[in-house]
């Protein structure tokens, strides 16, 4: 059998794998092109990892989870997030339970029970934990769970060092993370969480970025993560250097896992800062809270060679260019900030960056402040791939959420949809037009008779590349206590060639 036919058969059976559907057939002799434009369909497996959420005894945390309703998606199909010692353990057959959330199982064994077990794909379920312990948490969705499933992360913390609302959607394993914004300053307390989903450890190597470059270190490489097991490691061990502006690189060498930083500051408040989208030469910071009191940009190029960028903001009438702030310059290897100020100016707006002449990649990311004195609060807003077909944010609450939507090259048209609540209530969806350059802090739909909690869902109809981002304020009126997600495409569907079956190929 040649060689090209075993390579071919290979692909076909990854294919399968994957989706659940793959056939494969010879090409036509005559050397025409006559194959049918690949078909999207969904996902039928997915990770998502919810890094350890406080170390205060305050704490109090909600998880949110939701899955959309995909076409062609298995109408059958399961989720469920656990602690990470208990997904080892179920999966060894080994007792994972603690305390008093332990059950039986199938054999008479303990194992625990999930702190979320979501229903059927279009209703969102909520679970609560409150304090210290909470640990890292590994999901997996199955079926027709899988496509698009999104959790949320919400912990609110009334006193302390990083006071105030932190909110993270829980990520897909991976094997590279970029994070600027992060910083080992006086009031700053930054955390690097790493969670291991797999059954084999994984080694990673923590790089750091300074002003003047890399800073020396050898605490960070080759960290070891245990299988099913998260580690938090303090960024000023890794370093003693003070730095305002860090970016964090972090590495797999062996295996995959989930990243995020945790960004704590003594007087305003802190945050999670997530991933960056992967370096690129055009990026798109979405949804700047209208009433940010401070921002500060923050980039970095990986490459050998400096960035020259133009920065403009996005707002509701077009694209502007701040004051000031026209142009920035980002040295090779070495992270750059820039103080932007109010630059949104009581409007909704979106940071845009593009190169000034030559491509270079850079990852940017946002910190923004809102209030002021002691009633300060901080978040993060990192560069973000667009909606895509679609994206999600779960946990919003009627009156504390902001759905921002941007178009910054052409116009386009979004279908917001906004599902059931936790317990109770109606769907409800909206569509808008995106004039070309803006920005836009729109009225989303409300589940009619809400009660809980409920997840918004967008999807690009036509039009341009659109960016969003889901703000959510806290409920505590003595701060402007606040998180912002951005929405990337969910990944809900993968592209399969269509193919038909002709096994005479097994015969060439």
């Amino acid at each position: 059998m040649k060689r090209t036919t075993l390579s071919l058969i290979a692909c076909a059976a990854a294919l399968a794998a994957v989706t659940g559907f793959a056939v494969v057939s010879a090409p036509d002799d005559s050397g025409s092109d006559t194959a049918a434009p690949a078909a999207r369909l969904p996902v039928e497996r997915t990770s998502l990892l919810c890094p350890a959420p406080s170390t205060s005894d305050l704490a109090e945390t909600a998880y949110t989870s939701f899955t959309p309703v995909t076409k062609g998606a298995d109408e059958k199909g399961s989720a469920a997030l656990v602690t990470a010692e208990s997904a080892g353990a179920t999966e060894d057959g080994e007792d994972g339970g603690k305390g008093d959330k332990e059950e039986k199982g199938e054999k008479g064994e303990k194992t625990e029970k999930p702190v979320v077990q979501p229903k059927a794909p279009g209703t969102p379920v909520a679970g609560k934990t409150t304090g210290a312990d909470t640990p890292a948490l590994i999901g997996t969705g199955e079926g027709g769970n899988a496509p698009g499933w999104t959790v949320q992360q919400t912990t609110e913390v009334a006193a302390g060092t990083g006071r105030g609302l932190q909110g993270v959607n829980c990520t897909a394993p991976d094997t590279e993370f970029w994070f600027p914004g992060a910083s080992t300053a006086t009031d700053r307390t930054d955390y690097v969480h790493l969670t291991n989903p797999d059954d084999s450890a994984a080694v990673v190597d923590i790089e750091l970025y300074g002003k003047d470059g890399a800073l020396e270190s050898t605490v960070g490489e080759g960290v070891t993560v245990p299988p099913h097991a998260s580690e938090s490691l303090l960024l000023s061990t890794l370093s003693d250097v003070k730095q305002t502006d860090l970016t964090v690189h972090v590495g797999v060498r062996s295996g995959r896992l989930g990243a995020a930083v945790q960004a704590l500051d003594d007087k305003t408040g802190g945050d999670w800062l997530t991933a960056a989208a992967d370096p690129a030469s055009d990026l798109v910071m979405p949804g700047i809270p209208k009433d940010a009191t401070a921002v500060r940009l923050v980039l970095f190029t990986p490459g050998g060679t400096d960035a020259d960028l133009k920065v403009r903001l996005a707002s509701p009438s077009g694209l502007i260019t701040p004051a000031g702030h026209e142009t920035v310059h980002v040295k090779a290897g070495m992270t750059t900030g820039v103080d932007l100020g109010e630059v949104t100016r009581g409007e909704a707006g979106s940071l845009v960056l593009t190169p000034t002449d030559r491509s270079v990649p850079v990852v940017a990311a946002l910190r923004v402040v809102r209030g002021k004195g002691d009633e300060q609060e901080s978040a993060f807003i990192p560069a973000s791939d667009p909606v895509g077909a679609r994206a999600t944010a779960a946990d919003n609450r009627a009156k504390s959420t902001t759905l921002a939507l941007s178009a910054p090259d052409a116009a386009a048209k979004v279908k917001v949809t906004a599902s059931a609540g936790t317990e109770g209530g109606t769907t409800a969806t909206k569509t808008y037009t995106l004039e070309a350059g803006t920005t836009q802090n729109v009225d989303a739909p409300v589940p009619a008779g809400l009660k809980g909690s409920y997840a918004l869902t967008v999807e690009t109809v036509s039009g341009g590349p659109v960016y969003a981002s889901r703000a959510l304020t806290g409920s505590d009126d003595d701060v402007a206590s606040f998180t912002v997600q951005t929405l990337p495409d969910d990944r809900g569907t993968v592209s399969v060639p269509n193919a038909d079956e002709d096994l005479s190929v097994l015969q060439k």
